[in-house]
């Protein structure tokens, strides 16, 4: 299995620097081909949110829907994919970050009995807790 970064992932989903997009899909492709999924850790998923949401300008609804494409992709492995798909649910319906529902998510299925934050509109999502 390889690991992307954000660059990686990023240059392969929006495809605006045609060289580096061509880098990245036979990066990926040779991966899959020798029978290898692609990982990508929470750390670059939240890059990439990033960047496509400030850099790119994506609604949150496109960027659910790639993040969604590549959770349903056989090839694609996510850390904690169960963590990933419950904040992309917590996270259509409110008007937060969808950092703040990640690390919510992580933290529940961590162990943690609540997240504390000092962010109000963190702090009424589900699991949080003002601190």
């Amino acid at each position: 299995m390889l690991g992307v970064d954000t660059s990686i992932l990023v240059r392969f989903l929006v495809r605006d620097d045609e060289t580096q997009f061509e880098k990245a899909r036979r990066l990926i492709r040779r991966e899959v081909a020798a029978g290898r999924r692609v990982f990508v850790s929470q750390l670059v998923l939240l890059g990439t949110e990033w960047v496509l949401r400030s850099r790119y300008g994506l609604q949150k609804i496109e960027i659910i829907g790639t993040i969604s494409a590549l959770l349903d992709a056989n090839d694609v492995q996510f850390e904690d994919e169960a963590a990933v798909e419950e904040a992309l649910f917590v996270w259509k319906d409110r008007a937060v970050g969808f950092a703040d529902c990640l690390i919510g998510a992580q933290n529940k299925r961590l162990g943690c009995s609540a997240t504390a934050s000092f962010d109000v509109k963190a702090s009424k999502l589900p699991g949080f807790v003002t601190a």
